[in-house]
């Protein structure tokens, strides 16, 4: 990895700063923006993952600015990755000598001061302590408000924790960031946040989701994984809010031709979605996948039938708009954000009732017609979500916050 001062003088150097078409330097701008970048530099999965692309979105298309993230540790195999090699981005880790305990929340400040910091966005939840009072604008990303909607999914500790950081941060940061309608809709109820302070910017998906791949790459994914020419798909964590155990009740009445197939870390939980299949005898219909490669999870997506999220809450659903991008149906669960995230072509059944999700399963599969103008109307309604649409909406969203 390069040094930062070696970045740094490079970049002073570089014309391309002012050849942007899209960035602040039309507005007289270039800015230091930091981020906290716990997740950005060791989390492989979820808000890693969504960190990373921000950021990198972001320095693609804004590169009159620099962009610094700060994390008290690092992974190794995270930040040899090109976004923290070849962009105009600077991993920032404590101070020779000091104290990692607290880093994040508290000493982090005089580093952010020492960089000339203009901006720091919060990018799960939390902001440092008392950065309001230094002079660097703030703006915290809140994805959702799931521990106090559905607290009996949280321990006591941890939903303490979380909503002592939100809130603190919903009501110190100089503008928010909410990732749906619904989200912001909860911080305004529960935080009691006055909504003008609230942007909802939509998050997108990694691109590999955006390109379809060609017979000979699905084949050779289809004859790995050993997946039958028909099957539903459900991706994410095996958690009890995910509510996977409601399409294994509603899998005995769809046709036998179709197997479920089940990409997502498992836990506690998963152990009673098992009971269940081995109860309705349906070991030979539910194919678990485990330590899927990410390269490999759009080829996946590509080749399923149908793709089923019955979750009982979500912050946003990203896998929903993989799927869509994937060019495959969606149905998904009433109750949260996922109507936002599927538009109004895809289906949508209540999280407790597998009968219901049965008959809109058997609808679509059976239904060429239906298939095809979910397929084409779905893959029109997530342009909304593209990078470029999003990456410019946050950066109208910098900016507003700088000039507040």
């Amino acid at each position: 990895m390069k040094e930062k001062s070696e970045k740094l003088t490079h970049k002073a150097e570089s014309p391309e700063l002012e050849q942007s078409s899209f960035g602040l330097s039309a507005f007289g701008f270039k800015l230091k923006i930091g981020y906290d970048g716990k997740r950005a530099a060791n989390n492989l999965t979820g808000l890693g993952n969504y960190s990373r692309s921000l950021i990198e979105h972001l320095a693609v298309q804004f590169p009159e600015n620099q962009y610094f993230i700060y994390t008290p540790k690092k992974k190794e195999a995270i930040v040899n990755l090109p976004l923290f090699t070849k962009l105009n981005v600077y991993l920032e880790l404590p101070q020779e000598g000091k104290s990692k305990l607290f880093w994040r929340s508290i000493s982090i400040k005089k580093q952010l001061l020492a960089d000339k910091i203009e901006l720091f966005h919060g990018l799960s939840h939390e902001i440092p302590f008392g950065i309001q009072h230094t002079g660097i604008k703030s703006i915290v990303t809140m994805h959702d408000l799931i521990f106090l909607r559905k607290p009996h999914y949280y321990n006591l500790i941890d939903r303490l924790i979380y909503k002592f950081k939100s809130k603190y941060a919903c009501d110190n940061a100089d503008r928010i960031i909410a990732i749906s309608e619904k989200t912001k809709e909860d911080i305004v109820e529960l935080y009691n946040i006055n909504p003008s302070k609230i942007d909802v910017i939509y998050q997108s998906c990694d691109d590999s989701f955006k390109t379809l791949s060609g017979i000979a790459e699905k084949e050779k994914i289809q004859e790995k994984y050993k997946l039958s020419d028909k099957f539903i798909l459900n991706v994410g964590t095996i958690e009890a809010r995910k509510n996977l155990l409601l399409i294994i009740k509603a899998l005995p009445k769809i046709d036998v031709d179709f197997k479920l197939v089940v990409v997502g870390k498992e836990t506690a939980y998963t152990a009673l979605v098992k009971k269940e299949i081995e109860n309705l005898g349906l070991l030979h219909r539910v194919i678990f996948l485990k330590k899927v490669p990410f390269s490999d999870l759009p080829l996946i997506y590509q080749l399923a039938s149908l793709f089923v999220l019955p979750s009982y809450y979500e912050g946003f659903g990203i896998p929903v708009i993989e799927a869509l991008y994937s060019n495959v149906p969606v149905i998904a669960a009433i109750g949260s954000c996922l109507e936002e995230a599927g538009g109004p072509n895809s289906i949508y059944v209540s999280p407790d009732n597998e009968v219901d999700l049965a008959n809109a399963i058997n609808k679509v599969l059976t239904d060429k017609g239906l298939q095809e103008t979910m397929k084409q109307k779905g893959l029109e309604y997530v342009q909304k979500f593209n990078n470029e649409i999003v990456n410019k909406q946050l950066m109208d969203c910098y900016l507003k916050t700088i000039k507040q």
